[in-house]
Formats: structure tokens, C-alpha cells, sequence
């Protein structure tokens, strides 16, 4: 029996190849786009899985408002830990990672020396909280030492080769580490990404900066006991900081408040934390892509239903045949189910084969290495063969029921039969359903698009091309005058426009601190982002004052009393006008006073800068100010000509080497810093192209078997219509307004859909684009030229057909 139902299935195919492939290719573009995005979110929700004792570790955030403005901090104060630890037996461990400016040390061992990026400074209870598998060495006991550090492996064997490293050192920013543990690589699917770990004792921090509850510079993880009700521990904890931390706040309109974050929560349902750590995806996009998955799955299956109950027609005779020699209901639903399973599978089997093409493609493109063997796999293996089964049972059912109930004397005697074709009405639906999810992802496309070229061209209030930028090493950090002088030297080629240094940069690492204003109800502190220039500031970067006036080396008080502020801050801190702003007093407590009888810096507004935006457009400006404080400096920026990059680059490093003989020089482009900004955007822009154009193509392809069908069983009227004088564009207008009013419906559907998810997501950017009419426009307009190309293939054919040929015969 299953012999003769597998030379029916395959003699049908090859009967009707046009009709097979159609069916195959849309379904196995289908699959691909599911597999891969399924695989995608596979490895997605795999994170922090491998760390023992998961379940039980949490992450202290902090939910900050700061004037009106709410915002979640993946840093804490170091009191977080200490204190929980202390006073809440449900803590059984707590760690800290210390948030540095910069994790890339200069590492050294004999000649060979290197920056390594991702080394970090921790508690030395980490290891409590992540166990990690030790090759070598104690995790016990390994960051007791101030002076020792805990390598990865593959640093290991990049500096020791096959030498055994325990108890060897290695110079970490000119200071002597012992090595006292290496560690084996961190497993794939872990939140962390780290090369080597000191201890915090190594960091030398001031014992009442560790007792700080507003000294936010820390990550906090916390393993709590079995059992612990963590919803009532974070509570207490709530109500604590609330009652006897807050109350000492002298910020005006600043609070923040500890959340514990679950372990398998960091990596999706971070995205909109600032200041974090963490390896993070985006739960928002996972979702999405998913459901466009499902889409382009859900279009492709609709085509096979469509065009298997359109094709129902040419199978009459041969379903009446087999009911009159005794074939049952229930054997013509297993035969063409099974027809459907079959051309499922088959898909299903291209389909797999393809993604091993096309998987390359995605880690490359994803920056993932996920593996796919279906083969090494029998949970993969056996999950691709169930959807192809469940696939084809769901798109074969219709069309079995329908065909199964053919009346076999009506079928043979040639008397129509109301069902042959499938109903009118569910081949119309689906057709709907189908360009509605098609229209959804062309607006879709069309808002990703223009609101990630809107993030990449906005105007940032300064100018970020061609500034290179790196941190000062050595001398030039220690000693102004030697830093003047380098910065001179820079100055002198022609090909340098300007140079600046100081701490705190646009895309950079700045500070986040308190200023002071005097009020008639005594001083009251805001919270501000603090940058610290040199007169040079404002032209390097190319920021734009619209009231006062710059930094001037011929006003010597501006060193110790000269203030620049932005637009934002003159509203916040009541000022009115950036014209009323000048002159107004500000203090700020100085980071590192030269009098430490008086360590506020007093003095006065000179300048406004128009807002620039020195972080990512998903956040709003905040109150900032500009101020000369040559006692901290951390970065040199240039300012260089687009002529002869690389040669203006050597000069620098030559200048470099000759002041800072130790360090390499180690730069970045300004604009590519902002670039990496929204890689996530951007590549999220480039997969709904995709998505779009396969489910339009498969759309496509759907209506081409439709209409190819319609004319078949149009064929005689055409030919009537013909001979009565109908023109071509008669029958192309007959055969053509019902699919495109199928099409306009179809947008008019997609439309409010489209436009709330849109909204939506537009939401998590402080600054984005206004939704336009217009898109809706081009998207509804695309998708009726798009179905009007596909059908006129069709319809132009059987209108330029000889009526002789489809009337000569029944």
C-alpha cells in the first residue's frame, strides 16, 4: 500500500512540475528562515545556564531617577554587597567588579608585551559566586595577594606557551602580578567576558570611598540560599535605602533604588541598562524576530494551502475514479495528507541542507558561533522531522477534507461541484492574511530604516569626524608640562587641525557628579556629567557656543573659576535664558585639590554650549558642564585632515614613541565609536530587508500559481471573451482586480498594525523619527506593483492566447 501511495505522490510531482516546485521552494524559504532564526534564539536563551547553582545568584541594579527621569543602572555602591552580606543571613555569598574607565592593561613577560582588553578587578569572593573550572591553581585562595592575577588559558599559553605560570609573573601596567590560578576558557554561553582578574586589594581604593552608599562604581552579584524568597529580601533591602540612605542625599530630585536581577534575566533583559558589563542581546529583538519568522513560516504554509485547494479541480476525475473502485474517506484524507507530509518533508530536508550554507553567513554576521548537526543531535534531529510532520498535517488538512468529499457521479458526469477549486472565500483570506503580514514588514522595514539612518546622520551638536583619541601612559599623565609640550609637538604638522586633553569625551568615558548651586534656601546639589578640557576643548571637538564665550588663555581665572554649561542645564537649573546663564555661580567639589582646607572649586557660568549628545541617542541629554582641571587628565584628542590619514597617524605615533618609550600607542576613531552604537539597529534594519524580501517573494510566488490556475480554469471564457472583441487589457483587468483589491484590503489591515508596533518600538529612543504617511504610501503602493508584475506575466499570456486553440476541444 505505502509502495503504490509513494508512486502516486511522485507521479503527481512530476506531472505537475510547475505546481510541486512553487509548493517546495516557498516552503523551504519558509523553513530556512525559521531554522535559522530558530537556531538564533536557541542560543540566545542558552545564556548563564552552565553556571552552577544559577537558579540562586542575582545581579543588584539600580532604577535611578533623576529629575523626573527614570533609567536602570547595571552599576551599584559598594555598600550594596557589604551591607547585605552583613545584615541578611538569606545572603549565603556577595562579589564585586569593579567599573574601571578602561579594561585594556598593558601586559608584559620578557620581550613580548600587549594590550589585552577585558581585565578586571574583583572581589576576591568572586570565584564563590562563579566557580570557574581551574586548570591550574587554587580558586580558593588565588586573589588572597594584592599582587596576584588569575589568567584564562589561552593568555596562558600565549605567554608561557607549555610552561607551567603558577607563581611566575607578569607586568600588568609596569606593576609585578603573580600568577596564581589559570582558568579554562570561559564556557560560550556565559554573561562575562573576561582574560584575567586581579584582586580589588590590588586597586589601592580608600576605605571611606568603599563605605560610600553614592559612590556608584560597582557591579554587585549576590547567591542567595535555597529557598529564599528574594521578592521579600529585595524589599527589606528597598525599604532600608529608602529610610536611612536617601534621607542623606543632598542631590535635588536624585534617587536610586536596588532591584536583584535574576542570573538568566542579565543577558536578555538588559538592553536599556547604562553603564553595563555584560555580553547583552535584546529580548525585544529576539521576539521580533521570531514572530517575522513565524510570519514568512505562516505565508508559506498559506501558499500551500491555496494552491493544493485551487489545484483541487484537475484532481476530480481522479478522486471520483478511485471512490467508484472503493477507495474510503478516510484513505483519500491519508493519501493526500500524506502527499503533503512528503512535500513538507522534502522540504524540510533542502531546508537543512541550506542552513548549513547559510549558517556561516549568520555567526558572521551575528558574531555567534552557533553549530548546527542535526546529526549529534538527536533532540534537533528528531524536533526538524516533527515540524515538517506537524508542518505538512497542518497545511495538508484543508485540502484533504476538502478533496476527500468529492461526490464521484457529479465528478465524472462533469457537473460542477461546489468546493472544487476550495471555497472562494478561504482562498481570499488566506491571500489576505498573507500580503497583510507582507505589507506589516515592508513598514516594518521602511521606520527600522529610516530611524537607523536617522541615529547615523542626526546632527550631535559637535563634530565627530576624523578625531582620533587615546589615553595618556607614563609622564604624559604625570606631568602637565610634558603633556604640553607632546600636544605641541602634535600641533606643529600641518595636517593636525587641533589638539585637547583632559578626561571625559563624547562617546567616552566621562564623569557623572554633583554641582552646587547657591540658592536663597542655601546650596543645593543637581547631578551633572562632568568633562574636564583644556582650552582646546570646544574647537577639537567642534561643539558650538550660543551665549558667552570659550575657554581664553588670556583670562587666567578661567583655570579656577570658569564654567561652560549646556542648553540643557540652563533649563534644569532654573537659569532661563543661555544669555541670563552668564555669570551665574556654580560650584563643584574638586576631585583632587591642591588646598584641601577649601576643595570646593567656586565660580561662574562664561559659556553655553549648544546640547551635544556624548552618548547614544536611546538617551536624552542631561545637565553637563565644561571646566579646565589640569590636575586629571586621561585622554589627547586630535583633530586631523582627511588628507593622508595614515602618514598624519605615523607622525602621531612617532611623537608618541619618543615621549612614551613603554606604552604603544593605542588609538580610536571618534565616528566609529559611535558607529558600534547601534550595530544592533543596524544589523536588525538589514534582517527585516531579508525577511521582507522572502516573504514577499514567497507571496509572490503564491499569486503566480493562483493566477496560473484562475486562467486554466478561465480559459474557454477567455477565449469566448476574445472572439466577442475583448482586448488585451479587457482580460488582463478581468483576471487581475480581484487579487489586487485582495492586496489593497491586505494594507488597509497591515496598516494600524503595523503603525502601533512601530510606535512601540520607536519608544525605547529618546530621540527618533515622526512616523510618516508616507510609508504607509510607498509600503501599499509596493505591494499592489509587486502583485501587478507578478499577475501580468499570467494575464498577459492568456489574453495574447489564440482563442481557436481553447475553444477547438471540451
Amino acid at each position: 500500500m505505502f509502495k503504490n501511495f509513494l508512486k502516486t505522490t511522485l507521479r503527481n510531482i512530476t506531472r505537475n512540475k510547475g505546481f510541486a516546485f512553487i509548493n517546495i521552494l516557498s516552503l523551504t524559504i519558509g523553513i530556512i528562515g525559521c531554522l535559522l532564526i530558530g537556531l538564533f534564539v536557541r542560543d540566545e536563551n542558552q545564556y548563564d545556564k552552565v553556571v552552577p547553582d544559577g537558579e540562586n545568584i542575582y545581579r543588584v541594579y539600580e532604577q535611578r531617577k533623576d529629575n523626573g527621569v527614570s533609567t536602570h543602572a547595571a552599576i551599584s555602591s559598594p555598600m550594596f554587597a557589604t551591607f547585605l552580606k552583613q545584615q541578611y543571613p538569606e545572603i549565603e555569598a556577595t562579589t564585586r567588579i569593579l567599573m574601571s574607565t578602561n579594561d585594556k592593561y598593558l601586559v608584559e613577560k620578557g620581550n613580548k608585551k600587549n594590550y589585552e582588553n577585558k581585565g578586571w578587578i574583583v572581589d576576591s569572593t568572586f570565584f564563590q559566586i562563579f566557580p570557574l573550572h581551574f586548570l591550574r591553581g587554587d580558586m580558593n585562595t588565588a586573589l588572597n595577594d594584592p599582587n596576584s592575577v588569575v589568567i584564562s588559558e589561552d593568555l596562558a599559553k600565549s605567554y608561557f606557551g607549555s610552561e607551567d605560570p603558577i607563581g611566575k609573573t607578569l607586568k600588568i601596567d609596569k606593576s609585578d602580578m603573580m600568577v596564581k590560578g589559570v582558568f579554562a576558557n570561559l564556557p560560550e554561553h556565559f554573561h562575562l567576558n573576561f582574560h584575567y582578574l586581579m584582586p580589588l586589594s590590588a586597586a589601592n581604593l580608600p576605605k571611606d570611598r568603599l563605605e560610600k552608599w553614592t559612590w556608584h562604581q560597582f557591579y554587585t552579584y549576590v547567591k542567595v540560599k535555597p529557598g529564599t524568597n528574594v521578592g521579600h529580601l529585595q524589599d527589606k533591602f528597598q525599604r532600608y535605602v529608602k529610610k536611612e540612605v536617601f534621607p542623606t542625599f543632598t542631590q535635588v530630585g536624585s534617587t536610586f533604588l536596588p532591584f536583584f536581577q535574576p542570573l538568566k534575566d542579565i543577558h536578555l533583559k538588559s538592553a536599556d541598562f547604562i553603564y553595563d558589563n555584560a555580553i547583552r542581546g535584546n529580548e525585544t529583538y529576539v521576539k521580533a524576530l521570531s514572530i517575522i519568522a513565524l510570519f514568512v513560516l505562516v505565508i508559506a504554509c498559506f501558499n500551500f494551502i491555496n494552491l493544493v485547494t485551487a489545484y483541487s479541480f484537475k484532481r476530480a476525475k481522479e478522486i471520483g475514479v478511485k471512490k467508484v473502485v472503493g477507495a474510503s474517506r478516510r484513505q483519500l484524507i491519508f493519501q493526500f495528507m500524506g502527499e503533503t507530509v512528503l512535500l513538507s518533508l522534502l522540504s524540510m530536508l533542502l531546508a537543512t541542507v541550506a542552513t548549513f550554507f547559510i549558517l556561516p553567513w549568520l555567526n558572521h554576521f551575528t558574531g555567534k558561533s552557533i553549530h548546527f548537526n542535526p546529526f549529534d543531535d538527536p533532540l534537533l534531529i528528531t524536533g526538524i522531522i516533527a515540524a515538517g510532520i506537524v508542518i505538512g498535517i497542518i497545511a495538508g488538512f484543508y485540502p484533504a477534507l476538502i478533496l476527500s468529499g468529492f461526490q464521484p457521479v457529479k465528478v465524472l458526469k462533469n457537473i460542477r461541484i461546489s468546493g472544487i477549486g476550495g471555497s472562494s472565500w478561504l482562498r481570499r483570506a488566506l491571500v489576505v492574511i498573507q500580503f497583510s503580514l507582507s505589507v506589516l514588514l515592508i513598514v516594518s522595514t521602511l521606520i527600522v530604516y529610516r530611524q537607523t539612518k536617522y541615529l547615523n546622520n542626526k546632527d550631535l551638536g559637535f563634530n565627530k569626524e576624523q578625531v582620533v583619541y587615546f589615553q595618556l601612559r607614563d609622564s604624559l599623565e604625570a606631568n602637565p608640562l610634558t603633556l604640553e609640550t607632546f600636544k605641541s609637538e602634535l600641533r606643529s604638522s600641518p595636517n593636525i587641525v587641533a589638539v585637547t586633553s583632559g578626561y571625559g569625551l563624547p562617546g567616552d568615558a566621562f564623569a557623572g557628579d554633583g554641582i552646587t548651586l547657591p540658592t536663597k534656601e542655601g546650596e543645593k546639589e543637581h547631578l551633572a556629567n562632568v568633562f574636564i578640557g583644556d582650552y582646546d576643548y570646544v574647537k577639537t571637538l567642534g561643539l558650538r557656543i550660543i551665549a558667552g564665550r570659550d575657554f581664553s588663555r588670556d583670562m587666567a581665572t578661567d583655570e579656577t573659576e570658569a564654567f561652560l554649561i549646556n542648553e540643557t542645564a540652563v533649563r534644569e537649573w532654573g537659569f532661563g535664558t543661555p544669555q541670563k546663564a552668564i555669570g551665574q555661580p556654580v560650584y563643584w567639589h574638586e576631585w583632587a585639590p591642591k588646598d584641601t582646607t577649601q576643595p570646593m572649586k567656586r565660580g561662574k557660568v562664561i559659556g553655553v554650549v549648544e546640547d551635544f549628545h556624548y552618548k547614544s541617542l536611546h538617551e536624552k541629554v542631561t545637565a553637563s558642564v565644561i571646566q579646565l582641571y589640569p590636575q586629571i587628565t586621561y585622554t589627547v584628542a586630535a583633530k586631523i585632515k582627511t588628507a593622508d590619514i595614515q602618514k598624519t597617524l605615523a607622525y602621531i605615533k612617532n611623537k608618541w614613541d619618543a615621549f612614551v618609550p613603554a606604552y604603544p600607542l593605542d588609538y580610536k576613531f571618534m565616528d566609529e565609536t559611535y558607529g558600534k552604537m547601534y550595530s544592533s539597529e543596524e544589523k536588525l534594519s538589514e534582517l527585516l530587508w531579508i525577511f521582507a524580501v522572502m516573504a514577499i517573494f514567497i507571496g509572490c510566488m503564491g499569486l503566480f500559481g493562483l493566477v496560473a490556475l484562475t486562467v486554466e480554469q478561465r480559459v474557454k471564457e477567455i477565449g469566448i471573451r476574445k472572439v466577442l472583441g475583448a482586448s488585451v487589457l479587457n482580460i488582463m483587468a478581468l483576471l487581475s482586480k480581484n487579487f489586487l483589491l485582495l492586496v489593497l484590503i491586505s494594507s488597509v489591515i497591515a496598516f494600524p498594525v503595523a503603525w502601533w508596533a512601530m510606535h512601540k518600538w520607536l519608544q525605547d529612543f529618546a530621540y527618533r523619527i515622526n512616523i510618516s504617511l508616507w510609508v504607509f504610501v510607498i509600503a501599499g503602493i509596493s505591494a499592489l506593483l509587486i502583485a501587478l508584475l507578478t499577475i501580468s506575466f499570467q494575464a498577459i499570456k492568456a489574453a495574447m492566447a489564440n482563442p481557436v486553440d481553447s475553444l477547438r476541444t471540451e
